[in-house]
C-alpha cells in the first residue's frame, strides 16, 4: 500500500460525512505521484502483474466499474480533488484520451507497486519515480504547446503535489528481497529513503512545483498480507507485526525532519511543504474498529482477506457482502470507507495550506 497523507504538523480533524467547508481554496490543479494508495489506473497501460482493472475491483465505483484503483472505490486523492473543488475523480496520465481541460486539473502519475527506492519499482516491474517525474516533464511540454508559458507557469504556482509511496519498499523490498538488508540495516536504508525525497523534491521544484503535500507510511506490520506471512499460525494468531511498523514509524519520524529543515530552508521563497500522517489515524481505526463501525480488520474483504491482491482478487472469487464493515478491501489497501476517514483526517491541513 503504500503510503497518507510550513512546518510539520500532525493534525487530526473530525467532520460529518457530507458537511461542505467555506474555505475558498486557491489550488488549481493537483498533481500525484506515488503507489497504489494514489494510482488510478496507469498500471492498466503497462506490462504488470500489478493490476486492478477488473470486478471485484471497483465495485463502489459509478457503475461499479473497475478502474485500476486498487480498492472498491475512491482513493484519498479522489477526495481532495473533490474537496478542493477540481474534479470528483483524478485521472491517470497514461489514459491518452483524457482533454486539455481535464488535464489542467491535475492527473495521476503514480504507479501501484513504486517506491522511493527505484529497486522497489524493478522487483514490481511497475512506473519508478523517476519516471513518473519524466511523465510530468512531457505533460508540461503538452499543456505548455497547448496553452502557453505564461499559463502553465501561473497553474503550477497554485497547484498541489502529492506523494504517497514509501510501503512497498519496506513490505515489498526491504523485508522480502535479500538485497538491500546485505547492503543497509534498517536505519541506514530509511536515510536511503529520504534522501531520496530529497532529490525527487528538488526535481519537482526545479519544474515549477511550489506546494508539496507528502503522506507518511501507515503501519505496514497491520496489513493482512504481512499478518499471514509473518504470524506464527496465520489463521489462529492474527496481530500486528512490530517490527514492520516500527520500521514504517521510524521513517515518518525521518521524513518529518526532512520536510521541516527543507521547509525552513525555503520559509523565505512562498514554498509550502505539508506532511500528514496516516499511520495513527490508521492504527486508531485498527484498534478502535467496533468504534468506526467495522466488524473486521485482521483480513480484507476479498476471497479470504489472507493474501488476495491484484489477479488473485478477481471476479471468480467471493467478496464480503458490506466492505464498508472491512477496514481492508484486499489483504493490502483499505476499503473507501477507511480512505474517506483518513481524508477526514488530514482535511485541516488541506484546508489551511492548499
Amino acid at each position: 500500500m503504500d503510503s497518507f497523507f510550513l512546518f510539520v504538523f500532525m493534525f487530526f480533524v473530525s467532520v460529518q460525512a457530507q458537511t461542505k467547508t467555506n474555505v475558498k481554496h486557491s489550488t488549481t490543479a493537483m498533481f500525484v505521484f506515488g503507489d497504489s494508495t494514489v494510482d488510478p489506473g496507469n498500471n492498466n497501460y503497462i506490462t504488470t502483474g500489478l493490476k486492478s482493472n477488473f470486478p471485484p475491483y471497483g465495485i463502489n465505483m459509478p457503475s461499479h466499474t473497475p478502474t485500476g484503483r486498487f480498492s472498491n472505490g475512491k482513493l484519498p486523492t479522489d477526495f481532495i480533488a473533490s474537496h478542493l473543488g477540481l474534479k470528483d475523480y483524478v485521472p491517470p496520465y497514461l489514459n491518452k484520451t483524457l482533454s486539455i481541460e481535464e488535464l489542467m486539473t491535475g492527473v495521476s502519475f503514480a504507479s501501484a507497486g513504486a517506491g522511493y527506492d527505484p529497486l522497489t519499482t524493478q522487483i514490481n516491474n511497475v512506473i519508478p519515480l523517476q519516471k513518473q517525474l519524466e511523465y510530468f516533464k512531457e505533460y508540461k511540454s503538452r499543456l505548455t504547446t497547448a496553452l502557453g508559458t505564461d499559463k502553465i507557469e501561473s497553474l503550477f504556482r497554485n497547484a498541489a503535489f502529492i506523494i504517497s509511496c514509501g510501503t512497498n519498499d519496506l513490505a515489498e523490498n526491504y523485508f522480502t528481497a535479500p538485497v538491500r538488508r546485505y547492503q543497509y540495516n534498517i536505519t541506514d536504508y530509511q536515510n536511503l529513503l529520504v534522501q531520496n525525497v530529497r532529490t525527487f523534491v528538488q526535481s519537482l521544484l526545479d519544474l515549477g512545483a511550489r506546494k508539496f503535500g507528502f503522506v507518511g507510511m501507515p503501519p505496514i506490520g497491520c496489513l493482512p498480507v504481512i499478518v499471514t506471512l509473518n504470524s506464527p499460525s496465520a489463521i489462529l494468531q492474527r496481530g500486528c507485526i512490530d517490527e514492520y511498523s516500527i520500521a514504517a514509524k521510524q521513517f515518518n519520524q525521518k521524513l518529518k525532519a526532512e520536510l521541516k529543515t527543507m521547509q525552513n530552508n525555503l520559509a523565505n521563497s512562498g514554498i509550502i511543504i505539508v506532511y500528514a500522517d496516516i499511520y495513527e489515524p490508521l492504527l486508531d481505526i485498527i484498534q478502535n474498529y467496533k468504534k468506526f463501525g467495522f466488524d473486521e480488520w485482521r483480513k480484507g474483504c476479498c476471497g479470504s482477506g489472507l493474501v488476495e491482491l491484484g489477479y488473485l482478487c478477481n471476479r471468480h472469487i467471493a467478496v464480503c457482502p458490506d466492505p464498508s464493515k472491512f477496514i481492508f478491501w484486499d489483504s493490502i489497501h483499505p476499503t473507501e470507507k477507511v480512505y474517506y476517514l483518513l481524508f477526514k483526517s488530514f482535511v485541516g491541513i488541506v484546508d489551511k495550506y492548499l
